[in-house]
């Protein structure tokens, strides 16, 4: 493993109790970071913060959290830079796929449900992060969006779309803040193999993996590795730009 070097920073990785989330959180750990766990979980979180390398500036934390709830948002990012002095990290893992369906036949609750985790969460999520960076003039925000918001899944509109929108919230922020110490980038993989694929039809699964030229799914730690050099000083240059991690999959 490459050492990219965090330390002394503080980050938030929400959704990170599972999955992609916990393999990000355990990544940048070990380069040092304090990380805060936002999950629905609080008792998975809590745990999994205890799991992390441990960092000399203090504890791991985990917070059950919903990312839904703006208050509690606002309110969290705030606790975050008062206890450990800096928001420097966020990075958006929490998300649903939402049921596999046809657009005509999609529930329109379901749509509201996805929408509402993965588009809202991931905009107070951003929003109250910014605020709190802007306190020491730094920052680095990475969006876990998918290939799905570029090409589009059938029988996945919602999701499809959520991510979509979560490339252009990325691309707007990252505009907005550029002349400031504060980058804004997005991770779009192709399909990773995680609990979330409970939530799929196999027939999605395997229309997923046909897709992907290299003719497997991604592996967590993979995405980990460029979520945590997107965290570091080091993606200096770069910002509002979209990452792809799609076992050569994308096509722009």
């Amino acid at each position: 493993m490459n050492h990219i070097d965090l330390a002394g920073r503080s980050a938030v990785v929400t959704g990170g109790a599972s999955g992609i989330g916990l393999a990000i959180c355990q990544r940048l750990a070990r380069s040092g970071a304090r990380v805060t766990l936002w999950d629905r979980n609080g008792p998975a979180a809590i745990e999994a913060a205890a799991a992390l390398a441990p960092v000399p500036q203090g504890a791991h934390a985990g917070l059950a959290l919903d990312v839904t709830d703006e208050p509690a948002v606002s309110a969290a990012a705030v606790e975050v830079r008062a206890r450990t002095g800096s928001l420097d990290i966020l990075v958006c893992s929490a998300g649903i796929t939402g049921p596999n369906a046809t657009t005509w036949d999609y529930d329109p609750q379901a749509w509201r449900d996805v929408m509402d985790l993965n588009v809202n969460g991931v905009f107070y999520c951003n929003r109250a992060a910014v605020r709190e960076m802007m306190h020491n003039d730094y920052g680095r925000i990475i969006n876990i969006a998918s290939i799905a918001g570029k090409d589009g899944n059938p029988n996945a509109s919602a999701y499809s779309a959520s991510k979509a929108a979560v490339i252009g919230l990325t691309k707007s922020l990252g505009k907005e803040t550029a002349r400031t110490g504060i980058r804004v980038n997005c991770v779009t993989p192709a399909a990773v193999r995680t609990a979330i694929f409970d939530q799929m039809s196999q027939q999605h699964i395997d229309f997923m993996l046909s897709k992907i030229p290299m003719a497997r799914f991604g592996l967590t730690d993979e995405v980990a590795a460029m979520v945590a050099w997107l965290a570091s000083v080091e993606c200096s240059f770069s910002t509002g730009a979209v990452f792809d991690l799609s076992g050569g999959r994308a096509v722009y």
